[in-house]
């Protein structure tokens, strides 16, 4: 009989053990109580875009502890705090899609980031199947060209930027290029796009020597060839950590040509990697977020350097995956749902008017047909030891 009633009490613990968790987690949530809803990420948290990948989690991270901080989202009669389920895919899309599915199935996240091109890709193929949105840090231009019904892509494409990188390059230059791409399927595209343009004005590429920017950490033997064409102007590109070890190899080489980066690199990044600014002289790339100028970029910057420290500058990475979340949680809110894509997606034209411009620093004015939140880029190159913008040809 004492057995039994043991029996019968660790039973009884054990379903109210359960019942509790069940409620903390529950859809209504009682009085102070709040629903905690999963957002997901599938990313390089390891190799040399690690670097790139954790800059896009400090921004959703600050972001998520923002909200949250605040009492989190008012979404139908539930209170809703956001909290962040990150899965290294080692800047794989084999990865992203195994842990997509991981997000899905076992986190119920309705929201899964990724940032790089082939993780879009890869969860592309069944994320309207499994009900879930994708948001696209990516700016290759294709994610959007298909036209994916649960998806959001957050940064400007890629396309905008040859044309006028070319031009300032061969008028200052000259039309001899050489190639140090990296071999990930963004790099790839972006290589194609670019040699296009390049030709297309008139210039020449003398070599072309893609390099695993994921992989190695040594790329001297790469540089030595590229620079045995006698190039004006290298193109380089893939996270700022190996593209830095490019131009620095470059400089030490004796090059004294111009640089074109891709816009995964950083030139705020590039410039602690190398620590001299003169190193940069003549590299041109996008505008550094953190110089973007409005009040709401500033106040987020200085939040910024108070979490992370004085010396760290927030990049386009870390900007534009806070405004991100702070997008698609309003967007909830005004959808009246957390587990609706096809709503909250919706939802995201009316977020972009109403949040503050601390919460949304670049400038988004809306959400595109094809899925692409409208953004204004800009181009900088470092002359003369200054940042001077460039302005963007579109022509």
């Amino acid at each position: 009989m004492k057995r039994m009633w043991k029996t019968l009490l660790t039973l009884t613990t054990a379903v109210s053990l359960l019942i509790l968790t069940a409620c903390a987690n529950s859809e209504g949530g009682g009085a102070g109580e709040s629903k905690v809803v999963n957002i997901g990420w599938s990313g390089p948290q390891s190799g040399g875009a690690a670097l790139y990948g954790k800059n896009t989690l400090d921004g959703m991270n600050m972001a998520i502890d923002d909200i949250n901080a605040a009492g989190g989202i008012k979404v139908g009669k539930d209170n809703v705090k956001l909290k962040l389920v990150a899965l290294d895919d080692k800047y794989l899309p084999n990865e992203t899609a195994t842990n997509a599915r991981r997000l899905k199935q076992e986190n119920d996240a309705t929201i899964i980031f990724t940032p790089h091109s082939g993780g879009v890709f890869a969860m592309q193929q069944f994320n309207v199947q499994e009900n879930f949105l994708i948001a696209a840090y990516t700016s290759e231009p294709k994610v959007t060209e298909v036209k994916n019904p649960l998806m959001v892509r957050i940064p400007p494409t890629y396309n905008i930027y040859p044309k006028t990188f070319s031009k300032e390059m061969m008028k200052r230059f000259g039309k001899k290029v050489a190639l140090i791409p990296g071999t990930h399927q963004y790099a790839k595209d972006w290589t194609a796009l670019f040699k296009k343009t390049w030709i297309g004005l008139g210039g020449k590429i003398v070599a072309e020597n893609p390099v695993d920017y994921n992989k190695e950490s040594d790329f001297s033997s790469a540089v030595t060839k590229a620079l045995s064409s006698k190039p004006d102007v290298l193109f380089v590109g893939g996270a700022s950590q190996p593209t830095a070890l490019i131009i620095k190899a470059a400089r030490e080489q004796g090059f004294k040509g111009g640089v074109i980066m891709m816009d995964q690199a950083k030139l705020e990044e590039v410039e602690q990697v190398l620590k001299d600014p003169k190193l940069l002289e003549g590299v041109i790339g996008v505008r550094p977020a953190s110089k973007w100028p409005t009040e709401g970029t500033k106040k987020v910057v200085e939040r910024y350097k108070k979490k992370f420290g004085a010396d760290k500058i927030p990049t386009s990475e870390v900007l534009y995956n806070y405004m991100a979340v702070h997008l698609f949680a309003k967007a909830m809110e005004l959808a009246g749902t957390t587990d609706d894509p096809a709503a909250i997606r919706a939802k995201i034209n009316d977020a972009c008017k109403q949040l503050s411009e601390d919460k949304i620093p670049l400038s988004v004015k809306g959400l595109s047909e094809d899925g692409s939140l409208i953004t204004t880029p800009k181009a900088m190159m470092m002359k003369d030891g200054k940042y001077v913008e460039i302005p963007l040809s579109l022509n």
